[in-house]
């Protein structure tokens, strides 16, 4: 053998050697991985794998939630949008087990809107068991402080009443849709109303879904993340006897008005009487004062000649 091929042969053998190496590193961190994927149909390579260390993605995860969809017949997911939606911050095994269960259930849910939901910080799994499962919330919310809500009919009597809203998500409305508060407050809101333009109370207790169905036509899930399944009255109780109470307070109100306007009379006649009394006391002091100067005209009338004085004799 020439002596000028050896550095070509050992440097084949350098990078025969390097692969080799290589390559048994891959195996060694990812033969369990590829293996796995390998006999769940779900095909990767180790050069895939490497550049999902690479891209600091973790290749477990992809790889277990490509499996899961391999098996649960998802066709549209691949490796190159988990990983997207790994490096964009979301939940990729939440994802593909909410997708799993809209197929099952056949909810219209794909994957890119399962995707845009996780992003928006809303839990898409839970949104999915919500809408084949509904669930129940309370009216008043507990968290709130109360118990019931308080309405009152036309003729002043006062009602609580707590309801019970079934609700399922509206998967298609989710990404900007109000949530739950939303919801209680305007059906508590339809609730009052309704009993508000109640004749009486005694309507209200003797039909009890005339409310439910007068708010269940309000669409009160317009533009929210939820569409309500029925609306149902859960309680009712007969409270304060508003109106009887406020004719009362307004009987009072009326009671010290009067009071007020007579003492205003009877302080304003006694003010007048002290006038009048003034006013006496000011004329007779001129009268007084007039009858002083009486005797002085007559005596001033003898001096100056202007008084005849006439004596009378006896006959």
């Amino acid at each position: 053998m020439p002596e000028e091929s050896t550095p070509l042969i050992l440097g084949v053998a350098l990078i025969v050697g390097l692969l080799a190496l290589m390559m048994l590193l891959l195996v060694f961190n990812y033969g369990q991985l590829w293996f796995q994927a390998y006999w769940s149909k779900a095909r990767v390579t180790f050069f895939e794998l490497l550049g999902m260390s690479l891209r600091k993605v973790n290749a477990r995860t992809i790889v277990q939630a490509k499996i899961m969809a391999i098996q649960a017949g998802l066709g549209d997911v691949n490796s190159r949008r988990l990983e997207a939606h790994y490096l964009a911050g979301g939940d990729v095994p939440r994802v593909i087990r909410a997708l799993i269960a809209a197929h099952r259930a056949d909810l219209d849910l794909d994957f890119d809107r399962a995707c845009a939901i996780d992003l928006a910080g809303r839990d898409v799994l839970d949104a999915v068991q919500t809408s084949v499962n509904p669930k129940v919330i309370d009216c008043p919310d507990a968290a709130s402080g109360k118990s019931t809500l308080s309405a009152v009919a036309k003729n002043g009597v006062e009602l609580k009443i707590r309801a019970r809203v079934t609700v399922r998500t509206n998967l298609q409305q989710l990404i900007g849709g109000a949530t739950e508060e939303t919801i209680i407050a305007r059906v508590g809101e339809g609730i009052i109303t309704s009993i508000g333009s109640s004749e009486s109370h005694f309507d209200v207790m003797e039909h009890p879904d005339t409310i439910s169905k007068a708010v269940l036509q309000r669409g009160l899930d317009a533009q929210t993340a939820f569409q309500i399944v029925s609306i149902d009255i859960a309680d009712i109780e007969v409270g304060e006897n508003i109106g009887a109470r406020l004719q009362a307070d307004q009987a009072e109100a009326d009671t010290r008005v009067a009071r007020a306007k007579a003492e205003e009379r009877r302080s304003v006649a006694i003010a007048r009487e002290q006038e009048m009394k003034a006013a006496v006391s000011e004329n007779r002091a001129r009268l007084l004062e007039a009858e002083a100067l009486v005797p002085k005209s007559i005596g001033d009338a003898f001096r100056a000649g202007r008084f005849e004085r006439g004596v009378s004799q006896p006959g």
